[in-house]
């Protein structure tokens, strides 16, 4: 249990830019970027995904970010819970890891350039 809370006090960060994340394998949209922490996303989903699943997340990416088009993550989904705001919407909770330490970096300046501090 205390990795779990451990993993909680990630700062996370809402995602300013509309990112699609798509399936890795079936190129099937699973929702959009809506916040990123160094260990995982939330993404905004259409349907609900099931918990504790494995997932190959594939997130195109922009100039500014790499000369790559795209990068994969190695994605577990941890939760997914109705949107509060949006009916229909869902949100699910991705703890990921990169493929190679060119993605870890880039994922890190996703995560700078892209993610603004959550004020509570």
């Amino acid at each position: 249990m205390e990795m779990e809370t451990e993993r909680r006090r990630q700062k996370r960060r809402r995602f300013t830019y509309y990112m699609q994340v798509l399936d890795a394998s079936t190129l099937q949209l699973i929702g959009h970027l809506a916040d990123i922490s160094l260990l995982g996303i939330r993404v905004d989903s259409d349907k609900p995904l099931p918990v504790n699943a494995s997932y190959k997340l594939r997130i195109d990416l922009t100039s500014d970010l790499s000369n790559k088009t795209y990068m994969i993550l190695n994605g577990r989904s941890k939760w997914c819970e109705l949107d509060k705001f949006e009916p229909n919407s869902y949100n699910v909770g991705f703890e990921v890891n990169t493929q190679s330490r060119e993605d870890a970096a880039i994922f890190q300046r996703m995560y700078e350039q892209y993610g603004v501090e959550i004020r509570h």
